[in-house]
């Protein structure tokens, strides 16, 4: 059997794509809805950049990795790289996209721990959608303008761009912050999404605590701390989550056998695979591909 990722079940998409131009390099762009053409990609798909959609009036409904999010006037979506994303009908919505690249955030940066520090960012535990009061999404919506205005410019420069976009950044940051009850720290949320970075590229091969531990330089004491801190789970939760994640793509995309899809996430007994996807969504593999496949499977 040839071994694959669920990864390589989605087309991958470049700003450029959303703005009907798939050979552009753009790493950033913002645009409202209204002025958009109706991208063409595949409504199931992954960015290879982030983007933060705003909607000041009308309701969508988007979904991230099975979970469906409704984004209500006057909130803020947001979708990482790697995420497998699906949107609904966008367009009796008014509002609008930002679009940028890690390197275009990052480039000239000293300390590359500043994406790091923004938690709704590669958003591994909190929710995509952020409501702001109405004074603090007036604010958001003035910083918009001005990364909107400044793209348009003749002279554009993507240092100016660059400088507003990390303001808004930091607003959205003190939003969240503020709706925390207990916001973890900057230290903690640097390295739950380093070792989140690091499970990403080794869940397959099934590291122990201790081995992502040793690679992050911590105890196995500290790493669970940290998962604990920030998702109310411990490191080990966080890694089964990641694999059964990984099943779910495979059960709802491939026609792989439930005994395969086991076997690719590295379990070669299916009966256990089979308990702990239960213990962790509450169904069985079979169950639950007979009851979501088919409103995820691409046509």
């Amino acid at each position: 059997m040839s071994s694959f990722s669920a990864s390589s079940l989605f087309p991958s998409y470049s700003i450029g794509h959303f703005i009907n131009q798939p050979k552009n390099p753009t790493e950033f762009e913002v645009s409202h809805f209204h002025e958009m053409d109706e991208p063409n990609v595949d409504d199931v798909h992954k960015h290879t950049f982030y983007e933060i959609l705003w909607i000041e009036k009308g309701r969508s409904r988007q979904h991230i990795d099975y979970r469906p999010y409704d984004v209500t006037p006057g909130s803020l979506f947001f979708i990482s790289p790697g995420q497998v994303h699906e949107f609904e009908e966008w367009r009796p919505v008014v509002g609008g996209t930002l679009m940028f690249t890690e390197s275009f955030l990052l480039v000239n940066q000293v300390d590359k721990n500043v994406l790091f520090e923004l938690s709704f960012l590669d958003n591994f535990y909190s929710n995509p959608v952020l409501t702001p009061s109405k004074r603090e999404f007036a604010e958001l919506r003035e910083t918009i303008g001005q990364l909107a205005s400044e793209r348009q410019r003749t002279d554009y420069s993507p240092a100016m761009a660059r400088a507003l976009l990390l303001v808004l950044l930091l607003q959205i940051q003190r939003c969240v912050n503020r709706q925390a009850v207990r916001p973890p720290s900057a230290k903690h949320t640097i390295l739950y999404k380093k070792f989140k970075e690091l499970l990403e590229s080794r869940f397959l091969v099934h590291w122990s605590v201790r081995a992502y531990a040793s690679e992050l330089a911590i105890t196995t004491h500290h790493l669970n701390e940290i998962c604990k801190r920030v998702t109310g789970r411990t490191a080990t939760e966080v890694i089964r989550a990641r694999c059964i994640l990984e099943a779910k793509r495979l059960l709802t995309f491939s026609d792989v056998s439930v005994s395969e899809v086991a076997a690719q996430i590295g379990y070669f007994d299916s009966s256990y695979f089979a308990k702990m996807f239960k213990a962790e969504t509450g169904t069985t593999p079979v169950a639950f591909r007979e009851a979501i496949s088919e409103s995820y499977r691409r046509r």
